[in-house]
């Protein structure tokens, strides 16, 4: 990572900038924090994130207590230079009260699956004869779920005979198709998160 701490702006926050850490696989927001070029320049050597605590005027390092630590991925900063977004993985629970997240409420889905969702919407007024997903959702809600079940088969099939390409390629498929198959139901891959951690929070 080639950002440099004397790049960034400085004056606005008194030598102070705001800090988002988000997860660098499912996109969740995990917590803001405020770092000064102390902070940056460790967490650019340490590869885990630090931060200025404006509370104790001191520099920490997040998880130094709990084990629970930021481990580094990407660190950018936007436009205006003056505030810093960094892709993490998160060794344990990012908040005190031992939430994955500071921030309360569900995610809906990993945000490039949100943005598929939303391309499967915007097809729903295409031409049938155009477009593929337009297809589909003309098409009845057993015929939608057929494609699921075929999908399925294809991606057990290339796991049990043990072919990785295959298996990728057939998931990718069968999750797609599965999207589909929940708009046509208008139902989202944020209902079955929201389900899976119902059924997590009951356990």
């Amino acid at each position: 990572m080639s950002l440099a701490a004397d790049t960034l702006n400085w004056n606005k926050g008194d030598g102070l900038l705001p800090l988002i850490a988000q997860h660098a696989r499912d996109g969740r927001v995990l917590m803001l924090g405020y770092v000064n070029r102390e902070a940056i320049e460790r967490t650019l050597e340490t590869h885990r994130v630090h931060f200025w605590s404006r509370s104790k005027q001191r520099l920490w390092m997040k998880g130094e207590s709990s084990g629970h630590v930021l481990d580094l991925v990407s660190l950018a900063v936007d436009c205006d230079r003056d505030a810093l977004l960094a892709q993490v993985l998160p060794q344990g629970p990012t908040c005190h009260r031992g939430t994955p997240s500071c921030f309360d409420g569900e995610t809906p889905a990993h945000p490039w699956l949100n943005q598929l969702e939303a391309l499967i919407d915007a097809r729903k007024g295409a031409d049938p004869a155009t477009s593929y997903v337009a297809k589909l959702l003309a098409a009845t809600p057993a015929r939608r779920a057929q494609k699921v079940g075929e999908e399925g088969v294809e991606t057990a099939l290339a796991a049990a005979i043990g072919d990785r390409d295959g298996l990728r390629n057939e998931a990718a498929d069968l999750l797609f198709h599965l999207l589909v198959l929940l708009r046509g139901a208008d139902l989202g891959l944020a209902d079955v998160v929201a389900e899976l951690a119902r059924r997590h929070r009951s356990n």
